[in-house]
């Protein structure tokens, strides 16, 4: 029978003598007895106490164990820590240690039994050594029979005890010093066994060394792990047979695990039923037919995969989240501390991730820009909810590979995210800049009915304006793509045709420094800024680290697919800007809630009409731009722009409605190439543009990924921003058409300033400053 708990207090370090019983006593000395007589030499010395009596012995022997502490210091299991997605969908599983810490009463009584059985059928008569143990373990020792160690379920849990705080604290010595066979070693074990049986109850001990064993080859520790790997169940379910198999691997898990040598592990399950049916745990039926039952035909082994490697189409949005604790204080005071927490902490980790989102995500990807494709093009997609800021999906078409050594074709970089969450460098964004410099041009008064010059004009870097810095540099001017416009356009059509040189136009009536503070409330971070040895990588970026210059309007400056999904996403939800999240919930193994990274938004980050005015801007992209090729299903609205950079090296479709933003990139990561005169999934394309790739997967996962969702419509324009269309001129001696309305959003009016010819199939890509 167990027995009760002591209420006595701890002892005080050198009064551990008046704490233990006589019989305590004898079994410590004799445990010194055994470790001396393995060489074959008794310790007289020791045994003459005891003939004296018990009491004398408490008075004249502590003098051995001065030196041996007497309090064992225990610190939490490391446990395995678990990723889930927004829907409780299991993600991944990091570990140090493949451990899942259940209380006693969720253990099956069979797998009790059985380890009370095998390792200490004494455990509960006996004070934590058990003396009669020890004198047949010493005595076969002696007389050359099998040896036998005599350690106690509580001595062999006080030995797992002291591994596993020296393994924590990255003790390799106190690993060694726990694990030798020693005198020293010996004592400590046993002394501080009494001491455990004293402040813990026999049921608290055997519930320790069920959770803290470890029962099998690959990092198996606690019955719970060792349930589910080898019979894919629970600690609570385990059969007879289960229980004994699991039983007979912790006195040498590199041996008797049965996925290591079957035969023989099947030999030691029956040794182990054997004991239970002589200490009446098993009927003999019940052990009969155990010990029958084939080995295998019992496994169902059931690996735990480690890692993000494990999240399939997943695992680069699971490395997102891996950064993020890693980058969090909320997680502890070092980078080590968090992922010491990630790998040790047995964390219930809730992510923002859409399953169904990221399945479409992984899969048109892939379907529009195949891994290891001809053209050596690589491509991501990454979708932020509005107002939130949460992650739906990130997916990208490399395979995922952190190994230090990954394969052929595969990376750890993760191409949606900055440096400081997936180790890229960003993309240079092309035209997908251009609503950053619409809404300061709104927000300083302008409207999207003014007529600006489209003609190539090269202008010495006095025309434009910037109040915080001094531009400097040679004279500077962008082109067009097919070079058909030109003369004055309205800011509109410049939109949704994407025209560079009417774009250069407006930035010399805009101060940058205010177009730098703009960009930034919207959430444009760069990736990259330009030093003295070359490009620097960002970490941290501060809006400082925005380069001003004019070509800034053309994109120039590295940034994330993630930032840009969640800068168009401030548009979608109306100016409010939330930086991107990805953990919504952290609970303990204590089923406490922890402290998560806050998802900070911004309200009025822009403010609802402009928001709501480039956004009406951004919709003609999709009925009358370049992007009109990529309306999504069902009327669905939308609003987006494209992007290209010099040379076709990048090129992007970053879109939204009212429910997703999301940010497509197709290009060559390193930005070294150009994408001229290419084959993609047997289509010849000369010139790679936005709308040539990057658009129809944005389309493609889009409307998948809204498919179950409702339409709903952007808030209406601000007419005031909106403007006025100028009448267009008329032809000589011709009669004027009958008027007809700029926008369908507003009321009949003059005729539009612009005719109604095909705009440009894209934006001219983008020209570095010089």
């Amino acid at each position: 029978m167990p027995l009760p708990p002591s209420d006595a207090s701890s002892p005080a370090p050198g009064r551990f003598a008046r704490r233990i019983s006589a019989t305590q006593m004898v079994a410590l000395l004799l445990a010194f007895v055994l470790v001396a007589g393995a060489g074959g030499v008794l310790a007289a010395g020791l045994l003459l106490p005891v003939a004296h009596g018990a009491r004398n012995v408490t008075d004249t022997s502590m003098a051995v164990f001065d030196e041996v502490p007497s309090v064992l210091e225990r610190t939490p299991l490391a446990q395995a820590s678990t990723v889930y997605a927004a829907d409780g969908q299991h993600l991944a599983t990091f570990f140090a240690q493949n451990r899942i810490v259940v209380p006693l009463d969720e253990i099956s009584p069979h797998m009790r039994n059985a380890v009370v059985a095998i390792e200490d059928e004494r455990f509960f008569e006996h004070g934590g050594v058990d003396p009669r143990a020890l004198v047949r373990a010493a005595a076969n020792n002696v007389l050359g029979r099998p040896t036998q160690g005599g350690s106690t379920i509580t001595q062999q849990y006080v030995k797992n005890v002291l591994i596993d705080v020296a393994y924590q604290a990255g003790d390799r010595d106190g690993v060694d010093a726990a694990r030798e066979e020693s005198l020293a070693r010996k004592a400590r074990e046993a002394r501080l066994a009494i001491e455990l049986e004293n402040t813990l109850s026999k049921e608290e001990i055997l519930e320790g060394y069920l959770n803290i064993a470890q029962f099998g080859r690959r990092s198996i520790f606690g019955v719970e792990t060792a349930a589910r790997f080898f019979f894919n169940t629970t600690a609570a379910e385990l059969t007879p047979v289960q229980a004994a198999t699991i039983a007979g691997i912790t006195n040498a898990p590199s041996r008797f695990d049965p996925t290591v040598d079957p035969r023989l592990s099947e030999q030691r399950r029956n040794i182990v039923l054997g004991r239970m049916w002589a200490q009446g745990f098993l009927t003999t039926e019940e052990h009969d037919e155990a010990r029958t039952t084939p080995l295998e035909d019992t496994l169902d082994v059931t690996p735990v995969p480690v890692g993000c490697q494990a999240a399939g189409g997943a695992a680069f949005f699971c490395d997102f989240v891996v950064a993020t604790i890693r980058n969090s204080p909320e997680f502890g005071e070092t980078q080590a501390d968090r992922l010491d927490l990630l790998h040790r902490g047995g964390l219930r980790i809730t992510t923002t991730l859409d399953v169904d989102m990221q399945a479409a995500a992984a899969e048109e990807v892939l379907a529009h820009v195949p891994a290891g494709n001809s053209a050596g093009l690589e491509a991501a997609i990454v979708a932020v909810e509005p107002g939130t800021g949460k992650i739906r999906a990130m997916a990208q078409n490399t395979p995922f590979d952190a190994a230090l050594d990954p394969a052929p074709g595969t990376t750890a970089v993760n191409f949606s995210a900055g440096p400081a969450h997936g180790s890229s460098r960003g993309f240079q964004s092309g035209s997908t800049f251009k609503p950053f410099l619409l809404a300061e041009w709104l927000q300083q008064g302008g409207t999207l009915h003014d007529t600006v010059n489209a003609a190539r004009v090269v202008r010495p870097m006095s025309a434009w304006n910037a109040s915080c810095t001094q531009l400097g540099g040679r004279p500077w001017g962008p082109a067009n793509a097919e070079g058909r416009l030109h003369g004055n356009i309205s800011v509109l059509r410049a939109t949704y045709a994407s025209v560079n040189t009417a774009y250069a136009t407006m930035s010399t009536q805009l101060d940058l420094c205010g177009l730098r503070d703009t960009m930034w409330d919207m959430g444009f971070r760069p990736t990259t800024r330009p030093g003295a040895g070359g490009a620097v990588t960002l970490f941290d970026p501060a809006p400082a680290d925005i380069e001003i210059t004019p070509a800034m309007i053309m994109g120039t400056q590295s940034t994330s697919p993630l930032d840009l999904a969640a800068a168009y996403a401030t548009l979608a939800a109306g100016g409010t800007h939330c930086e991107p999240v990805a953990i919504t919930r952290v609970v303990g193994p204590d089923g406490a809630d922890l402290p998560v990274p806050a998802s900070r938004c911004t309200p009025g980050a822009l403010s609802p009409e402009v928001a709501a005015t480039v956004t009406h801007a951004l919709e003609h992209v999709m009925t009358d731009g370049t992007a009109r090729a990529s309306r999504l299903a069902g009327g669905r609205v939308s609003a987006g722009k494209t992007g290209t950079t010099q040379g076709s090296s990048q090129t992007w479709f970053v879109g939204y409605t009212p429910q997703l933003a999301t940010a497509a990139w197709v290009g060559e990561a390193s930005g070294e190439t150009t994408n001229f005169n290419i084959t993609l999934n047997g289509r010849f394309i000369r010139t790679l543009f936005g709308s040539t790739v990057a658009a129809p997967m944005w389309q493609s996962f889009m409307d998948r990924a809204l498919a179950d969702q409702p339409i709903v419509p952007f808030p209406a324009p601000d007419p005031s921003l909106v403007g006025t269309p100028r009448p267009a001129p008329r032809p000589p001696q011709q009669q004027a058409p009958a008027e007809q309305p700029a926008d369908p959003s507003l009321p009949a009016g003059p005729a539009p300033a612009d005719p109604p010819a095909a705009p440009a199939a894209d934006e001219e890509p983008a020209t570095p400053a010089e």
